[in-house]
């Protein structure tokens, strides 16, 4: 049996160094006979008995590994008999995170003011019954190292709160305080109105211009209907949200059957338990007053109709003062997308992660997204383009697919002529390269985002929610796993035959005429909107 050998100091012949390159003066070589130079050589001297690390240790048990429980895997629903549902997952961890996910948003705002959604994110964990004032709802959380949120979408209301697993009592509670039985006090709703303000006014300061144009891109997409209501409140309606407003949308869109209340690292009959005590024996405030009749009564239930359009603003974009960056203007050109339902949902995804893009100063390698089309066929081609980006928003009945690209006004009409051909080139077959890069990429978002608790929380409760089940990770892996070329280019095909959506802000003079956008995309993949670029010829 081999074994490990220790070094010992010897001298060395007297032409085994000392001639060559010189760099033995560099090294502490011998140059020379005479003085008690010495170099290391291996010694045959056994130092240890043991055998190599390659090799087991004898008498050694055989090692036995962890492995997933079966349970681990499973999310559990319970539909109570108000038809308020239940979902949970197990995790391992000392913390878990609690919330509801809402049938509420937007969308759902057509017979109120637009803005509703705006302000009951801002007035979330605020006074209610139990609690008399925000100070109290963080004292509770942090008495057990808990922390909230609230974030509305355009489709859904989260409220959210991160805590020790051992105070589920707790945090149940809190939850149905703050979502069902707020106090909405003049004062709270007063502030609410000056904290939206100042959102709003922020969002105009800055060069950043991507919430205001995706509220723009889906109310040129959706015109004057549900998914095209504004997500932030107009500036003409902030007096018009009123305490009286609000609890009249609350006490329709936040009943029992429009909630799903979901956790992860939770006991599941604990989490029930709870629930059935505070969200079902326990009254809604609404139910507690006598509210006016100022409103609907009932909710929204259209389906989204999409008409394309255009939607733009003449404008004066803040610039980067700091670094040195001129003045930009923002395009956004969108088609109809599908309902994360459909069969198509997982081509049109992986569509997206290939079109890709970013912004011209973005670093980072293939992980990034470097390798995307928008990177290699615009950003890296035009360097008066200093952003492309795809985005593809799914909701239950239909969606939006779209890329926002930015640069100097005087480029305008360039830039949409570059946007337009890169969407009509989606139609050509992907390389097999390119769509093996972009469905890895893809998997690999989706598994790295689900080891967040908080991702795995909001995935649960917006599945329940739509499907009344969870689809487990493994699901989509194998779905994106499937995806063809052909997939690929079957869905853009179907996002191409559909009118195109426009939305423009910014010094936009040179913006192409709409008659124009729309010849170029049925055009057969020739653009004419203006003078064409060297690339065409």
């Amino acid at each position: 049996m081999p074994r490990h050998l220790a070094t010992k100091v010897s001298k060395p012949g007297g032409d085994e160094v000392g001639s060559g390159t010189g760099i033995g003066q560099i090294t502490g070589g011998v140059r020379s006979t005479d003085g008690p130079a010495t170099v290391n050589t291996p010694s045959k001297e056994i130092v240890t008995h043991l055998p190599p690390l390659t090799e087991p240790l004898p008498n050694l048990p055989e090692a036995i590994y962890a492995a997933p429980l079966a349970e681990s895997a499973v999310t559990k629903v319970t539909t109570l008999s108000n038809g308020l549902r239940i979902a949970s997952e197990p995790r391992y961890g000392q913390f878990c995170t609690v919330g509801l996910v809402i049938d509420s948003g937007p969308r759902y705002e057509v017979a109120y003011p637009s803005g509703v959604s705006h302000f009951l994110e801002k007035l979330a964990f605020n006074s209610t019954l139990n609690f008399p004032n925000k100070d109290a709802i963080l004292k509770e959380l942090e008495k057990n190292g808990g922390i909230c949120d609230c974030q509305s979408s355009r489709d859904t209301l989260i409220y959210a709160a991160s805590i020790d697993s051992r105070a589920i009592e707790s945090v149940t509670r809190l939850l149905a305080d703050v979502t069902l039985r707020p106090s909405l006090s003049e004062q709270e709703v007063a502030l609410a109105r000056r904290a939206v303000n100042f959102e709003l006014e922020t969002l105009g300061m800055r060069p950043e211009q991507e919430p205001i144009l995706m509220d723009m891109i889906h109310s040129a997409a959706f015109r004057d209907n549900t998914l095209g209501l504004p997500k932030l409140c107009p500036l003409e309606n902030l007096d018009h949200i009123d305490r009286k407003v609000l609890m009249n949308y609350l006490k329709y869109h936040h009943s029992p059957k429009r909630l799903v209340i979901a956790g992860v690292g939770v006991d599941h009959e604990e989490l029930v338990s709870n629930v059935q005590r505070y969200f079902v024996e326990e009254k809604a405030i609404w139910d507690m007053e006598t509210l006016e009749d100022l409103g609907p009564n009932q909710v929204d239930s259209s389906v989204a109709q999409y008409t394309g359009g255009l939607v733009k603003e003449q404008c004066e974009i803040p610039i980067y003062a700091a670094a040195g960056l001129p003045e930009l203007a923002h395009v956004v050109v969108g088609f109809e997308g599908c309902s994360h339902q459909d069969n198509d949902f997982v081509p049109l995804c992986v569509l997206n992660i290939m079109m890709g893009g970013g912004g011209s100063f973005s670093a980072g390698g293939p992980g990034k997204g470097m390798y995307s089309r928008l990177y290699t066929k615009v950003l890296n081609r035009y360097h008066w383009m200093y952003s492309a980006t795809a985005y593809n928003h799914a909701y239950a009945d239909t969606g939006l697919f779209c890329i926002h690209g930015s640069a100097p006004p005087q480029h305008m009409n360039d830039m949409v002529e570059v946007i337009t051909r890169e969407m009509m080139g989606m139609a050509a077959e992907p390389g097999r390269e390119e769509l093996m890069r972009s469905k890895i990429q893809l998997q690999s978002m989706l598994l790295m985002n689900l080891e967040s608790r908080p991702v795995v929380f909001e995935d649960v409760g917006r599945q329940v929610l739509v499907t009344g089940h969870r689809k487990r990770p493994e699901h989509f892996i194998k779905e994106i796993d499937a995806v063809t070329a052909a997939d690929v280019q079957r869905v853009a095909q179907r996002l191409l035959s559909s009118a195109p959506s426009v939305a423009a802000r910014g010094d936009i003079q040179n913006l192409p005429e709409m008659s124009q956008i729309k010849s170029a995309v049925s055009g057969s993949g020739r653009t004419g909107i203006g003078r064409r670029l060297s690339l065409f010829k």
